[in-house]
């Protein structure tokens, strides 16, 4: 069986191609995360949810006109990578582009699920392209279900990214939550932290310094997260100054993700949405990272106290030492 459907998108061909193929482009409306090998036989790695990732190899490629890949799930069992096949034809129509989805090779269930699947989606990509602030947020990355240190990674990461989205250079003097770093020194902390996680997991995480915050770090992290998931969690973590447990330093990755999050929408101005799922897992992670002997090495600040009635995420930001209005 097959899903077959068509949309108007308000954008010349060539850009609605970008939109298809782009991993900057692709993350505002359909993954969290996104590599791309944009030629014959090359192949894309797509974390469309948090723990799901699709992937596939791409068959055919004419940039405005058409792309051709394969298509299956990681870990998806009756669907691998490769096991069906996606076929993109644009045609300039007035103001605008038409955009044919067929998805074939499926069977009546997994035509089913893919129907919803590729109906949110498109949705989404008619969102990015007419209204004033995109797609936004989206809400199938809320909440992981189940929720494990890889799927909380991702999750954290979505939220991390839709914030760096909206800092830019001019941002970059401001003081953040941290103490002695402002935006632009503490995106290159981050950036160094995603760099020496990701090649203590076998991965060649590239600093790309002036790239936008958003591009700067998504770059970084994807390879990361992707080492991550392939290695799983069991045994140690060579980090190159010691040997730590492969879920210490998962918790660390979420850490990084989730809290500087938060710096980075404080010191800009922006409001950070985050489920408890995510946050009461999170702070799990912390609880068993920042032991007194972390907080004595300066890492992290004391613990500060909270109120009652403070929300999950207030009160894992409290952990790590943050002054938290409550």
């Amino acid at each position: 069986m097959s899903f077959d459907k068509t949309i108007h998108l308000p954008v010349t061909a060539d850009e609605a191609f970008a939109l298809l193929t782009e991993p900057e482009r692709l993350r505002r409306w359909q993954t969290v995360a996104a590599r791309v090998d944009l030629r014959i036989a090359g192949d894309f790695r797509w974390t469309v949810t948090p723990g799901h990732n699709a992937a596939g190899t791409f068959k055919e490629i004419e940039p405005g006109k058409r792309v051709v890949f394969t298509w299956g799930w990681e870990g998806g069992g009756d669907l691998p990578p490769g096991a069906s096949t996606v076929t993109i034809t644009l045609e300039p129509e007035a103001n605008g582009t038409s955009l044919r989805l067929v998805h074939e090779g499926l069977t009546e269930e997994q035509a089913a699920s893919h129907a919803m699947g590729w109906n949110h989606y498109l949705d989404r990509l008619v969102a990015e392209t007419t209204s004033d602030g995109g797609a936004g947020t989206d809400d199938w990355a809320w909440a992981p279900d189940p929720i494990d240190y890889l799927s909380s990674a991702d999750a954290t990461l979505a939220i991390l990214l839709g914030v760096l989205r909206n800092v830019t250079a001019a941002d970059s003097d401001k003081a953040t939550p941290c103490e002695d770093f402002n935006v632009a020194q503490l995106l290159d902390h981050l950036a160094g932290s995603l760099q020496n996680i990701g090649r203590a997991l076998g991965a060649d995480p590239v600093d790309v310094k002036e790239a936008a915050p958003e591009a700067r770090i998504a770059e970084l992290a994807q390879p990361t997260v992707e080492a991550f998931t392939y290695r799983g969690v069991e045994g140690n973590v060579d980090m190159g100054f010691a040997e730590l447990p492969a879920t210490m330093v998962a918790g660390i990755l979420n850490l990084e993700l989730l809290v500087h999050a938060w710096d980075f929408a404080t010191a800009t101005g922006q409001h950070v949405a985050v489920s408890d799922v995510v946050s009461d897992f999170v702070t799990e992670l912390a609880q068993q990272t920042i032991s007194e002997q972390v907080r004595s090495s300066g890492s992290f600040a004391p613990a500060q106290p909270t109120a009652e009635t403070a929300s999950s995420l207030e009160r894992l930001l409290a952990f790590t030492g943050r002054n938290v209005t409550l």
